[in-house]
């Protein structure tokens, strides 16, 4: 939570380290995820914020206590004194006085109408926001390597499905040259066939590009050198998301309730709050205290007669109350800004509230029509598949031409890479909607119910 998280980061200071990947390790994405919110230099700038709103608290508290000075005056000081005549034949003497004087000084504000409360909530409600600031930098990290997990996990399952193409372009390109080599077939139907194939072996490669240029992302998003070298948790018997455990009111009162982007802002409204009773603070009387004790050392010397030396104990005590009169418009003007400051964070409360319905809004309905499109690319990839394996055999037979087949077999294709999108876009709506409800990272119950490969739910 923001002020478990605040008070965290008050006592403790992360060591900056630089995450390293073992090329050799699987890595399954809750590992992903840990490096990240130790590695990653927005967690720890995040970190330090929260680190600072704490200090600056442990300042504001301060002004409760007496401040203690402690000074040591040494001076030597030469001075004309006049005097009379008979005493001072020249009507005047000079005199230097060298002094040691160590003294200790007492300052306490006993009252001061309210400013040093106001200036302490305040800089509480502050720390607080940066706590939330600092879940909010996590969870935001968290959405990332997840995100970027997901985007590897597709580009590898599309390199998969263009391995996959590119065989079923080899066997249609083997019937081809079959048929050409038994007479019922031409020649153009096999140079067809062979661009098919170079196609298919196009998009591999073009795949492969983009299943190593994905893995650099997440390695970046990890916090780690961005290089290649990172291995996955394929997740090919990990339980897909079947449907939604809350309704959309219910995921958006929970967002309001736990995003810390909303948590933080509304601290910043209490904050506002605290700084406006303290510019009003100043309208109002103070009262201080101040005392000082010290022991004064002094040689005095006369160019005329004789001074004696002294080294005597001195003190003073004084109570004095401060009233401002008038301060040419600084105290007005304080107390215009802390109220604008205030309308202004709550008008950004207003926007972020809005916000984050939207995207609670867009996260349901995406996850909702990633349901139905994973659904219907099964569905896509059996009619495919069978429209294929149908039409392949068909042209055997000499039934059909090779144009069905190629247009079975370029269905086929769009169907397996159909498949891949809609299962990554199914993981990738669910994390999406525990990040935008605010619940990423935490221990409340998720917003989807898993299922297994069996059925079964989880």
């Amino acid at each position: 939570m923001p002020e478990a998280a605040a008070n965290c980061a008050a006592h403790a200071t992360p060591i900056a380290t630089i995450a390293s990947l073992d090329p050799n390790h699987t890595y399954t994405l809750t590992e992903l995820i840990d490096l990240g919110e130790h590695n990653n230099p927005r967690t720890r700038i995040a970190w330090e914020h929260a680190k600072q709103r704490a200090n600056e608290l442990g300042v504001e508290k301060s002004a409760y206590f007496p401040l203690l000075l402690f000074q040591a005056i040494g001076a030597d000081q030469r001075v004309v004194e006049p005097f009379p005549e008979p005493i001072a034949p020249r009507g005047y003497v000079m005199v230097e006085v060298p002094i040691v004087q160590p003294q200790l000084t007492l300052q306490y504000l006993l009252f001061d109408s309210g400013k040093r409360g106001a200036r302490v909530d305040a800089a509480l409600a502050e720390k607080i926001a940066a706590g939330a600031n600092f879940v909010q930098a996590n969870q935001d990290v968290a959405f990332k390597v997840a995100t970027a997990y997901y985007k590897l996990l597709t580009a590898q399952e599309r390199l998969q499905a263009t391995r996959e193409t590119l065989k079923t372009a080899q066997t249609t390109q083997d019937a081809a040259e079959a048929q050409l080599a038994n007479g019922r077939s031409t020649r153009p139907d096999v140079l067809n066939a062979r661009a098919e194939t170079s196609q298919a072996m196009f998009d591999m490669e073009s795949a492969d590009g983009d299943e190593k240029i994905a893995r650099v992302q997440l390695a970046e998003e990890v916090g780690a050198e961005p290089s290649p070298n990172v291995n996955i948790d394929a997740l090919t018997t990990a339980p897909l998301p079947e449907s939604l455990t809350l309704s959309i009111d219910e995921l958006i009162e929970r967002a309001v309730a736990a995003r810390p982007d909303l948590a933080a802002q509304a601290a910043e409204i209490r904050a506002a709050d605290d700084r406006i009773r303290a510019a009003r603070a100043e309208y109002l009387p103070r009262v201080t205290l101040s005392a000082t004790g010290a022991q004064a050392s002094i040689w005095p010397t006369t160019d005329y007669g004789q001074l004696g030396v002294a080294s005597e104990p001195t003190w003073s005590v004084a109570m004095a109350m401060e009233w401002k009169i008038f301060d040419g418009g600084a105290r007005r003007n304080e107390l215009a800004a802390a109220q604008s400051k205030k309308r202004e964070a709550q008008d950004e409360l207003t926007d972020k509230h809005d916000q984050a319905t939207r995207e609670v809004w867009s996260a349901y309905i995406g996850f909702r029509t990633a349901l139905r499109k994973q659904q219907a690319a099964l569905s896509l990839l059996d009619a495919a598949s069978e429209s294929y394996n149908s039409s392949l055999d068909a042209y055997k037979y000499g039934v059909k031409n090779l144009i069905d087949v190629v247009t079975a077999e370029r269905q086929l294709a769009q169907a397996r890479l159909s498949g891949v999108t809609a299962r990554s876009q199914l993981f990738l709506g669910a994390v999406d909607l525990e990040f935008v409800t605010g619940n990423l990272l935490r221990s409340q119950p998720p917003a989807t119910k898993l299922s297994t490969q069996d059925g079964l739910t989880k």
